[in-house]
């Protein structure tokens, strides 16, 4: 496999005070410079060299790839990314296209927020930056969905700029290797695995050493069954060495998610087309093309009655799908009508409107919703 290197840095342009090494008490058993040169070291060997936002990389691919990478995994993300700048190439197009575009390209991937704060974020910059993401934490950090490690991984891989990630594979070998207790989420905490991941921030290749940290995490520093016997950082990891590799970082303190349950209203007419509802611009799923929902089955019932002719107990209840989401989990009770015609009153409109079947590949929809109405015929 090739080895990527990088020229010196430019010099960062961040304006905020960072917080001191030297108050936090976390001394690795090797000197800082040690963490790195063995990172780097491993991945030029190891690492992973060939995705797709790495050729060519710009400010924009390398942007669009930590939005997508957030809250989802490498393999999943890639096809994902091919998929988006194919149809969406640079940062004007983005801007230009309609939400209806963003999402429908996303559609699948979920955390659906991301996709909306990217669009959103695309028009700042052609407000602001003349069609550019700025090279500058502060404002980056001012654009929707971008925090200060994804400003920090854009700054270091799109320009070689000197900044520290603390995204969560980071955070896992961070608490390890130096042996920090405490839930990272922890404002304390994170506060140290800041200043850790600074203190060890190299002065050369930093587009390699950023790429480095997420590889080493994801491949083998996992959260699960890590392969410390291949780790660069073994000899030095204090959770090795004390026994605590499976406890370390400490995990969230768990609580038990609600369950709800909603009615799903899967409506089909003469024509086999399917009748879509839009979500309100704000809440779960919020702007996606959905089936109409209620919260039980005397709303169902309502809802029905009110837009459709026939009646509601022709439906065919079908089976229960559990959706999972980050706070709660969601059991969709579906019940379908075949050659059904809406009441005069209500016709098609902006948010209620009826859709041939390919022409659901372009609509962005929830997962569980597209992957019910694309089971059954």
């Amino acid at each position: 496999m090739k080895a990527r290197s990088q020229s010196a840095n430019a010099p960062t342009r961040s304006r905020r005070a960072k917080p001191a090494a030297a108050a936090v008490d976390a001394s690795p058993i090797a000197a800082p410079d040690a963490f790195a040169s063995r990172l780097l070291a491993w991945f030029d060997v190891s690492g992973r060299h060939d995705l797709p936002w790495q050729h060519p990389r710009s400010p924009y691919r390398v942007w669009l790839s930590e939005i997508m990478l957030q809250q989802t995994q490498v393999k999943t993300a890639a096809p994902y990314f091919e998929r988006f700048v194919a149809a969406l190439p640079d940062l004007p197009a983005l801007a230009a296209a309609s939400q209806d575009t963003v999402l429908g390209l996303w559609s699948g991937l979920g955390y659906y927020a991301r996709a909306r704060n990217l669009h959103a974020a695309a028009k700042l910059c052609v407000q602001r930056h003349g069609g550019d993401l700025p090279r500058d934490i502060d404002a980056l950090t001012d654009l929707p969905g971008i925090g200060r490690s994804t400003a920090a991984a854009i700054l270091s891989q799109a320009w070689g700029d000197r900044h520290a990630i603390l995204d969560g594979n980071v955070k896992r070998v961070l608490s390890r290797y130096h042996g920090i207790d405490g839930f990272p989420g922890l404002p304390a905490v994170e506060r140290q695995l800041w200043a850790l991941a600074e203190s060890h921030l190299p002065h050369a290749r930093m587009t390699d050493y950023t790429q480095a940290q997420m590889d080493l995490g994801a491949t083998l520093c996992t959260r699960a069954d890590p392969a410390c016997i291949l780790c660069p950082l073994q000899h030095d990891c204090a959770a090795r060495l004390q026994g605590r590799v499976a406890e370390l970082p400490v995990p969230k303190p768990g609580k038990v998610a609600p369950q709800r349950y909603a009615q799903v209203l899967w409506l089909l007419d003469r024509d086999g087309r399917v009748l879509l509802q839009r979500r309100p611009p704000a809440g779960i799923w919020a702007s996606l093309w959905t089936l109409p929902q209620t919260e039980d089955e005397e709303q169902a019932a309502q809802w029905f009655a009110a837009h459709a002719q026939g009646d509601f107990a022709d439906g065919a209840a079908l089976a229960p799908i559990a959706h999972a989401f980050s706070h709660y989990k969601l059991e969709l009770r579906p019940r379908r009508w075949r050659q059904v015609a809406l009441r005069d009153a209500v016709g098609d409109n902006d948010d209620l409107r009826w859709f041939a079947r390919e022409e659901l590949a372009g609509l962005g929809i929830p997962a569980p919703i597209r992957k019910l109405i694309e089971s059954t015929n």
